[in-house]
């Protein structure tokens, strides 16, 4: 069965999408982000598909590409950073190797800024991040495990301490 060498987690800005590349050359294999799966089959941008169908119908097309990468994809999958509001997709990371880019309020703020492709931080994006952080945080530690701190190192150290711990956990 093919499966992910390694699922990263974390919230927005945490670094997933930039340690899941770097993580996936230094391995030598693919990187795969399911927020990019989603809008490979919606067909829009993630912003979008919240204003035009809402949040609930983004969360179903979420989960169902998270289910379809820990079928087929081989690789380094990131997922977005509400995907583990999913009962159905925690339990699917199960037996997985999924690490936590934990990522401070300050650092995370810096690095997502006004991002206008981040819906729910269109507004009041600091506070809104503190929330998400503080209502996921014990989601994404059900998840995880091993928990990687990203907020004061390089990109460059975060990977590898990712890859350093990787076959290790659980």
């Amino acid at each position: 069965m093919t499966r992910p060498v390694l699922v990263l987690v974390g919230p927005p800005g945490s670094g997933k999408s930039t340690i899941g590349r770097m993580s996936a050359r230094r391995l030598g294999v693919a990187f795969r982000d399911t927020d990019a799966d989603v809008v490979a089959t919606a067909g829009k941008p993630i912003n979008e598909i919240f204003i035009d169908d809402g949040e609930q119908h983004f969360r179903r097309l979420e989960e169902q590409a998270v289910e379809d990468a820990l079928t087929q994809h081989d690789g380094v999958l990131s997922l977005g950073g509400g995907a583990v509001l999913s009962a159905t997709t925690r339990q699917r990371l199960a037996g997985h190797e999924v690490v936590l880019l934990d990522v401070d309020l300050s650092t995370a703020a810096r690095r997502v800024g006004l991002n206008r492709d981040r819906p729910l931080l269109a507004i009041n994006p600091r506070a809104t991040l503190a929330l998400l952080l503080r209502e996921r945080m014990p989601l994404y530690l059900e998840v995880a495990t091993r928990v990687v701190k990203t907020g004061d190192t390089s990109p460059g150290q975060v990977v590898e301490q990712v890859l350093a711990g990787l076959g290790s956990a659980g």
